[in-house]
């Protein structure tokens, strides 16, 4: 077996791994780091000894991704401020078809999956959204099948009772809300902008201490309404700001920049024709990579 047919096979399946690593730690950096390490493991493998490409490398990226967890977790606990998974542009073709694999990487979702433990996270991405079988998922994370049917319903009851109904909007009524919002944001239309905006409405916005923002998730609509207009209309009137609309993690949003200087992503979920929840995602340590397109499959 040569370089070049490991080469193949992994860059082959390099979008359903990318995707099942990002959904396990919320990071396209740390993600690309796990793959790297990754491919430098899977090419000393022996590929005659290997039955299924697809199964070897879902289990050993995970490893390598609940591995990275471990190493982050003093992160995570001294972090300052809400933390968000980092925004993913990804290609409008990759998910736009597949209702499971969108709802999978939307922010809401991902923002769920915080709330699991590593090993449960883990056990549902492989579960839910990629259909693996126990048995693979229990190699994968190093425990028995049992434990992970416990662990898999557990996670399971956890996220269902937590997500709302994932339901795709209508694209041409999300561009429609979207336009609306950006208008009212930037030209100071309170009055329009509260019109968009859900009464329990969140602001969640994630700087790490490296950015103003606020470090507790703003609620309720004229709170937001009157931190948008500060963040979209008075610093735009004073600055040479610029907003562009992205499509980030199959949701839109608006990214902000001071001349060629990313300042920020800021991703719109809509629910029933109101905006729910908006975030922020200020810390440029996570801005570094938000313009470059992956590609995700399942």
């Amino acid at each position: 077996m040569t370089t070049d047919e490991h080469a193949e096979r992994f860059t082959l399946l390099r979008p359903l791994l990318f995707t099942i690593v990002y959904e396990i730690l919320g990071s396209a950096t740390e993600t690309d780091d796990v793959l790297q390490d990754s491919y430098l493991r899977w090419a000393e493998v022996d590929l005659t000894t290997v039955r299924d490409t697809k199964s070897y490398l879902a289990r050993l990226v995970t490893r390598q991704a609940l591995n990275s967890v471990r190493a982050s977790t003093r992160r995570r606990e001294d972090y300052i401020g809400p933390w968000l998974p980092e925004p993913l542009l990804v290609d409008e073709h990759d998910a736009s078809a597949d209702m499971v694999l969108a709802e999978s990487v939307s922010m809401a979702m991902l923002v769920l999956l915080e709330t699991l433990t590593p090993h449960e996270r883990a056990v549902f991405v492989l579960r839910e959204v990629f259909g693996f079988d126990y048995d693979e998922i229990a190699t994968a994370v190093g425990k028995s099948v049992m434990t992970v049917r416990q662990v898999a319903h557990r996670a399971r009851s956890h996220v269902h009772a937590r997500r709302r109904r994932f339901e795709p909007v209508d694209a041409a009524e999300i561009a429609h809300i979207t336009e609306q919002f950006m208008t009212a944001a930037t030209t100071g239309d309170t009055v329009g902008l509260l019109s968009l905006l859900a009464p329990e409405v969140t602001w969640t916005a994630d700087s790490g201490g490296k950015a103003t923002a606020a470090r507790r998730p703003v609620v309720g609509a004229e709170k937001v309404a009157a931190v948008l207009m500060n963040l979209f209309h008075t610093r735009r009137m004073t600055s040479d700001m610029r907003i562009e609309v992205v499509n980030y993690n199959t949701m839109p949003a608006m990214v902000a920049y001071r001349g060629n200087l990313l300042e920020g992503v800021f991703l719109i979920e809509i629910c029933n024709g109101k905006i729910t929840n908006l975030y922020a995602i200020r810390n440029p340590d996570k801005l570094t990579t938000v313009t470059v397109p992956r590609r995700i499959s399942r």
